[in-house]
């Protein structure tokens, strides 16, 4: 049997779209961020008083000597940032994990502006530095969820500019 023209192989799912969608992007990105401050936490040579993690409260331990962490902190770090790698999948999804994200963040702000950093209800230690970067987070995931959900193809933009 003879073919006319090349044969191509069958098309596998990166052939099909290797293009992603600014929103699953930034997903992608957050979810990588997450990962990295969480692994942060458990290394010793980034983390400042490692000695002295602690489940929750009463942690001295301070990732780069600025943001106080323990063990819950870190492990919630990690868990979104799995699930934010995870979300990235389809533009709806990473949109909606971009604003539960910030609207998360924008609570433990809410909540490190309002708890005594010395009380034991300080369960995820806050100091003042992780209060205002989790404004910053609150800030930037919501508004990278506004993000396109399109995707303009190689080829499409190739030929659009011939």
């Amino acid at each position: 049997m003879f073919i006319d023209g090349p044969v191509h192989p069958p098309l596998t799912r990166a052939d099909d779209d290797p293009a992603r969608a600014p929103v699953r992007w930034a997903a992608i990105i957050c979810g990588m961020f997450f990962l990295a401050i969480g692994f942060a936490g458990f290394f010793p040579g980034m983390t400042q008083n490692f000695n002295t993690i602690e489940m929750g409260y009463g942690s001295e331990a301070m990732v780069l000597g600025l943001f106080q962490v323990s063990f819950l902190h870190n492990i919630v770090h990690l868990l979104f940032g799995a699930i934010a790698i995870a979300q990235s999948r389809f533009s709806n999804s990473a949109r909606r994990i971009l604003r539960l994200g910030g609207g998360l963040s924008a609570a433990l702000w809410i909540f490190g502006l309002l708890v005594n950093q010395d009380s034991a209800a300080n369960f995820l230690p806050l100091n003042t530095v992780d209060t205002w970067a989790y404004f910053v987070l609150a800030v930037v995931m919501i508004g990278l969820s506004f993000l396109s959900s399109d995707v303009t193809p190689a080829t499409a933009k190739a030929d659009h500019r011939s």
